[in-house]
């Protein structure tokens, strides 16, 4: 293989396809990234068996091959020469890397243990909005549970209808719950995709008004974002029945101001944060104003709040975090907590939005 290409293009390409490499397998060619270069194009490839990322760019291919290199130790050199025509060439397992007057040599993986990537086409399909998509993910992945004992937990739910896209995703603890309009579908199913994968594919994709489109075959999913292409293996296994675990009916609703409400818990959580406290708050609800209250060994605040409250006053306590994660990516001005006791799930939602997002969170032990 000898080819020339641009150093700014290589180095993003490594930083795109650097995501899918293995980390931590026992197979040491996982750790390579596959270049394969042929009719005036030079294409990146990276898997983990789980997730693959392809990228192609233009290249002035003299002799068409492939190498498998190491993958952070070449992503890393390539990173110092962006500003530089870069020249590749190889011999046996060998890659030589010439750059204006100097070059660099890479030992490399053998070509023939590097795994075929799944190629999927004429599938089942829809297609999402990029903005949509991207707002999908941002609103409910951070719930995902990251125990290998709930291994299907470990990835988002999509149920994929002609009306629409319905994410989910849940840890034990809190759920979060987003539905967004569909452009286009021939399917209409369920799926479980990872979230390492749906996060890298959500960071790729531009957050404008284009389209999305996502092809299903089997179990494996794939997209592909203009020069890059993203295959992931879907999780099988039964997902929670979430419709069980939101309630229907409630007992008290606060109205509460989304950007003041937020302000108060970043406040409360300076002051929980202590192993021992857990990031504990106490939210006591009356008609028309809440406090929220922690303390821990190195002091107390109380954040007094305007609020307007439908039904019973009540106190409860949360885990702060499990709010502040959801709040920074709730776009609205007015937010409500729907409760029932202070031991049952509040579900919080936008005021009017409740059919478009919601996160449940359990409440913990009153302080």
């Amino acid at each position: 293989m000898k080819v020339e290409c641009n150093g700014n293009d290589l180095s993003d390409a490594v930083a795109r396809v650097i995501k899918a490499v293995s980390a931590r397998s026992t197979n040491a060619v996982l750790e390579g990234i596959r270049m394969t270069a042929e009719d005036g194009t030079l294409t990146l490839t990276a898997t983990d068996l789980e997730l693959s990322i392809e990228h192609m760019i233009r290249a002035s291919v003299v002799e068409s091959g492939e190498v498998v290199v190491p993958g952070k130790l070449f992503g890393e050199f390539v990173k110092k020469l962006t500003a530089h025509n870069i020249v590749l060439s190889s011999g046996g397992e060998r890659l030589k890397i010439n750059y204006d007057r100097s070059e660099g040599e890479f030992g490399c993986y053998p070509v023939d243990q590097y795994p075929v990537v799944n190629q999927i086409e004429d599938t089942q399909h829809f297609e999402m909005k990029n903005s949509e998509f991207r707002d999908l993910v941002n609103k409910v992945a951070f719930s995902v549970c990251t125990d290998d004992a709930h291994p299907t937990l470990k990835g988002v739910l999509l149920e994929i209808a002609e009306d629409g896209v319905t994410a989910v995703a849940l840890d034990g603890y809190r759920l979060a719950k987003c539905v967004k309009p569909i452009v286009a579908t021939t399917a209409s199913t369920s799926i479980v995709v990872p979230a390492r994968a749906i996060m890298e594919i959500s960071r790729l994709v531009p957050d404008n008004d284009g389209e999305i489109k996502f092809n299903l075959h089997k179990n494996y999913l794939m997209v592909r974002i203009d020069a890059t292409t993203v295959t992931t293996r879907l999780i099988d296994g039964e997902f929670v029945n979430y419709r069980q675990i939101v309630p229907q009916h409630f007992d008290t609703q606060v109205y509460i101001p989304k950007a003041m409400f937020e302000d108060a818990i970043d406040r409360a959580v300076l002051m929980a944060r202590t192993e021992k406290n857990n990031y504990l708050v106490r939210f006591d609800i009356a008609q028309t104003d809440m406090t929220v209250r922690s303390h821990s060994d190195v002091g107390t605040v109380e954040e007094n709040q305007p609020v307007k409250t439908d039904g019973a006053d009540i106190s409860i306590s949360f885990n702060a975090r499990y709010f502040t994660e959801f709040l920074h990516y709730m776009n609205c001005e007015t937010i409500v907590l729907n409760l029932t006791n202070a031991t049952s799930a509040c579900v919080v939602s936008p005021a009017g939005g409740l059919d478009e997002y919601i996160y449940l969170v359990l409440p913990v032990r009153s302080l």
